[in-house]
């Protein structure tokens, strides 16, 4: 047979049929599948294995995208769920007895903070009008913070005192109550801290940072474009001016005076007569005990069980939600907050 016919016969490279005549005339018998190149078989192999690997590729990205919708809703539910009930309510108990209110307040005292005036005034107002409430302790672990929102609750303590007159307000203090803090203890009918507690702090300040310098070395120009002679007052990019200064410390020196006047209304005679009080100085629970600063020394438990005369407790305080907690690990807030650090006065009472 010659090479053409050979390519053109359907069994190339098969031996005969069985039972079929030499001549090629049979047509009984099974016949024999064509045999497959080894450069096909090799081929198909190829073709398979691609065709795997796209369909493991396609369910991988299907598990991914469903992971991220999943997670995206979650996120979404948790915000949605935040904006509904920003903070979780206070832990009032169905304790249906006399017992003493509790209302914390903890770390810094700023408006978007958890001890903010908001918080702390909505709690206090709960704990006065609660029927069953004998006493109201304010329980402070702070170091300050805006004297705006630490007037806002001292104002409220006063006008809550008056309005409950029978139920008593005590301040307790356990690792720190200082500058805008103790302003707020300063409207209790008493404080009380640890001996190793610090108090005090009674002062102002305000602070930032000057870049005149690094700019020269840099090379860097300033350009700033203001409408109005004191809007860039303070600019740390800028020179320091005397003026700008000294108008500065007496916003100081009126902030610092309110705070010393509130602090004596709320104290009266029970100050000692010591010059020191007002300076700024932090002292030990011990201390303060001998300069009137605080009245005993005890925690909340003593005060509730010894002073008040009830040792149930109940916790008014309004509380982060957990879901707040959660979306809060998601927020990139640290380098925001060096900038605004470094670049802005910052103004508080310590």
């Amino acid at each position: 047979m010659s090479d053409w016919e050979s390519d053109r016969n359907p069994g190339w490279g098969s031996e005969p049929e069985a039972g079929a005549d030499k001549g090629g005339s049979g047509a009984s018998g099974s016949r024999k599948k064509p045999a497959i190149p080894p450069e096909s078989n090799r081929d198909w192999k190829l073709i398979e294995k691609l065709v795997m690997s796209l369909q493991s590729e396609q369910r991988k990205s299907r598990r991914w995208g469903i992971f991220f919708k999943l997670l995206t809703f979650g996120y979404l539910f948790a915000l949605l769920f935040m904006i509904q009930f920003p903070l979780g309510g206070a832990l009032e108990s169905a304790a249906k007895g006399k017992h003493t209110a509790i209302v914390e307040v903890e770390g810094t005292i700023a408006a978007d903070e958890l001890a903010s005036a908001d918080n702390i005034v909505g709690a206090l107002r709960k704990a006065f009008e609660a029927d069953n409430s004998v006493g109201v302790i304010l329980r402070i672990n702070s170091p300050g913070g805006s004297p705006v929102q630490s007037g806002y609750i001292y104002d409220e303590i006063v006008r809550l005192r008056e309005e409950y007159p029978d139920k008593k307000l005590y301040a307790v203090i356990s690792d720190i109550g200082a500058s805008g803090a103790y302003y707020i203890a300063a409207a209790a009918d008493e404080i009380y801290a640890d001996k190793a507690s610090l108090v005090g702090s009674i002062g102002v300040v305000a602070g930032g940072f000057g870049f005149t310098g690094i700019m020269e070395k840099v090379g860097v120009d300033r350009r700033l474009y203001t409408a109005g002679e004191n809007k860039a007052f303070l600019d740390p990019f800028s020179p320091e001016e005397e003026e700008e200064v000294q108008f500065w410390e007496k916003v100081l020196e009126t902030t610092h005076s309110q705070f010393i006047e509130s602090v004596r209304k709320g104290r009266g005679d029970r100050l000692a007569d010591d010059e020191r009080l007002f300076s700024g100085l932090i002292w030990s629970g011990e201390q303060a005990l001998e300069l009137g600063l605080v009245d005993g020394l005890g925690s909340s438990s003593h005060v509730a069980r010894q002073v008040i005369g009830q040792e149930d407790l109940v916790d008014y305080s309004r509380r982060k939600s957990p879901f707040q907690d959660i979306v809060d690990q998601f927020g990139v807030s640290v380098g925001s907050g060096i900038a605004r650090y470094v670049t802005e006065s910052r103004f508080e009472l310590r």
